[in-house]
Formats: C-alpha cells, sequence, structure tokens
C-alpha cells in the first residue's frame, strides 16, 4: 500500500496564496467590465438629451423657416428673382422718399399699400395665400422659365387664384383683412353722393378694389378717367398721371 504524500506547511501556504491571487483576479476583472460598461439608466438619460437637443433645433429652426417664408426675402430668393423692385418698395417707410415697382419716384413711401400693410405688421404671406400645391406649381414654371413677370399689374381677378372665393373682393374684404363687405363700404363713402365708387348702378359698372387701390405704387383716382373735377386724395395720382409713369417707367 502507496503512501500519500502530504503537502508541507510551505506548499500549503503557497497553494493559498496562489487561489487568493487568482481570486482577486477574477474580481478586479469583473470590477473592470463592470466600470467600462455604462450603466443603463445614464445611457438612457444622455441619449434623451441629445434627442432634446435635436428636437429644439429642429423647431427653432422651422420655425425661422417659416418667419423667412413669408418674407419678400424668401420670395426673392427661391423663385421671383425679378421683382428685386417690388422687395424694395416693401422695404419703404413713411416720411422717407424712394421708387414704386416701376422705378418712378415717390415723395413719400407711405403712400404705398405695401408699406401701410407692412407696418401694420404684416407680411407677403398675409396677403399672398397659395397652398402647398400652388406654390410647388410656382416653383417648377420658375425651374421652366415658364412664368410671369412679377411686375406686371394684377387684378383682383388675377390675385383671386390664390383664394379662389366666388367674390374677388374677398381678396381684400374678408374676416382677416378688412372686415367688411360692398354695402359697408358704399355706406362709408355716401358723401360723394351720385359719384360714389362703392356704388354700382345704371351709369357704373362695378369696380374692382384693385380699380384704385394698388400696392407698389400710387394708388389712382379711377373716377378721374371721365370726371375732370374730382378730388384726388393726397398721395394719389389721377387717371391721367398714371397713364403717364405707365408708359413711361414701366419697362421690362
Amino acid at each position: 500500500m502507496s503512501e500519500e504524500k502530504v503537502p508541507s506547511a510551505v506548499e500549503q501556504t503557497a497553494e493559498a496564496a496562489g487561489a487568493a491571487a487568482e481570486a482577486n483576479a477574477s474580481e478586479a476583472t469583473a470590477g473592470a467590465a463592470t466600470a467600462a460598461a455604462p450603466k443603463p439608466a445614464a445611457k438612457r438619460k444622455k441619449r434623451g438629451i441629445v434627442i432634446g437637443v435635436v428636437a429644439a433645433i429642429v423647431v427653432v429652426a422651422g420655425a425661422g423657416f417659416w418667419v423667412w417664408h413669408e418674407q419678400p426675402s424668401f420670395c426673392n430668393a427661391i423663385c421671383h428673382a425679378p421683382q428685386d423692385p417690388m422687395n424694395e418698395t416693401y422695404d419703404g417707410v413713411t416720411g422717407q422718399a424712394g421708387y414704386d415697382k416701376w422705378g418712378n419716384a415717390v415723395e413719400d413711401m407711405g403712400d404705398l399699400l405695401v408699406v401701410q400693410h407692412k407696418e401694420a405688421g404684416l407680411a407677403c404671406m398675409d396677403c399672398h395665400v397659395p397652398t402647398i400645391g400652388q406654390q410647388v406649381t410656382e416653383g417648377m414654371l420658375w425651374v421652366s422659365g415658364n412664368y410671369q413677370y412679377p411686375l406686371n399689374e394684377r387684378s383682383l381677378t388675377d390675385l383671386n387664384h390664390y383664394i379662389q372665393a366666388e367674390d374677388e373682393s374677398a381678396f381684400c374684404l374678408n374676416e382677416g383683412c378688412h372686415n367688411m363687405t360692398r354695402d359697408d363700404l358704399a355706406h362709408a363713402t355716401a358723401s360723394y353722393g351720385k359719384r360714389n365708387p362703392h356704388v354700382t348702378d345704371v351709369n357704373h359698372v362695378e369696380m374692382e378694389c384693385s380699380d384704385c387701390h394698388k400696392s407698389h405704387r400710387q394708388s389712382v383716382n379711377a373716377c378721374s378717367r371721365c370726371h375732370d373735377d374730382v378730388t384726388i386724395p393726397d398721395g394719389w395720382l389721377s387717371a391721367d398721371e398714371a397713364a403717364e409713369i405707365t408708359s413711361v417707367g414701366f419697362s421690362y
């Protein structure tokens, strides 16, 4: 019968020390792995912050784009490059001289409705309100070059293309702008008597608002085409004066 070798005290001590070292190494490795891996809660928090910052940037950029979208600079930059003179009328200031859309001198830019509307807090898209589909169509026409020259005179019939209302006067007479009817207008100018421009009778055809009221040039008293003795409001033009500046200043 063989005799089993009994480890000496030194050998037992060495084995114990080795086991302890291996255990410590395993714990250190596990600790390092745990430290290297980010905690799930912290990772989710960081991701939430990043998403929040990105969302805020998108919202701010979108709001800024939408504000720019309603300004003349947007219309000119994206599509209507030939309308620089139109933009300059929008930049006019009441009490200062300038030029209308055709380059005719204007003593007081506050006489132009575009300036009056701007100073009332309105921008392009408050009056010109095309749908997204219409804007896309206009963009395609711009790219193809098949567009109308922007300085051509527009009637309410033309402008009604945007809102497509049954009554073309709704471009001006609506709840968001001039909240009144033609009857209200006729009553407001009743002092003109038989020459009330807002009354349609057997002697006068119904006139569009745009026959007299202009936006990017001085308004015109259309009644003066027939009546030489009518009073021309301050800042307005007579029919003859309007015809003269149209023929001289309107070139393209």
